[in-house]
């Protein structure tokens, strides 16, 4: 991983995400980017509006300037708009690794991800 979040990595069993001091859905996209190999956070889930602040809030706060989202749900275009407005630019598509292998494999496949970029606040 490019980068490294040490409040997750340092994280006791059993603790919320508000103790361990990261947005949930960054969290979560950290530990998918993990698991799959890839080198950014990948946002594979819905992102909820709502929670667009916090997620970029903390990513200035732990030095996450890059992040990918491979997730399809259907309102994703007002949700990357959302991500622009508040000061991320869209950087175009990138192929990021799937969290898991499929049955029979090792290999994580390859899937379409949009790359952001977070500006300083």
């Amino acid at each position: 991983m490019k980068y490294t979040i040490e409040a997750i990595e340092n994280a006791k069993p059993g603790m919320r995400w508000e103790e361990i001091g990261c947005q949930w859905t960054l969290g979560q996209a950290y530990l998918y980017s993990k698991e799959a190999g890839n080198d950014l956070p990948n946002f594979a889930d819905v992102i909820w509006d709502h929670d667009i602040e916090a997620i970029l809030a903390d990513c200035r706060k732990l030095g996450i300037k890059e992040f990918t989202i491979s997730s399809t749900f259907s309102s994703l275009i007002e949700t990357i708009a959302k991500f622009e407005e508040l000061g991320c630019t869209l950087d175009g598509i990138v192929k990021v690794k799937e969290r898991y292998t499929h049955f029979g494999s090792d290999e994580h496949a390859l899937i379409p991800a949009f790359k952001m970029t977070v500006k300083e606040a």
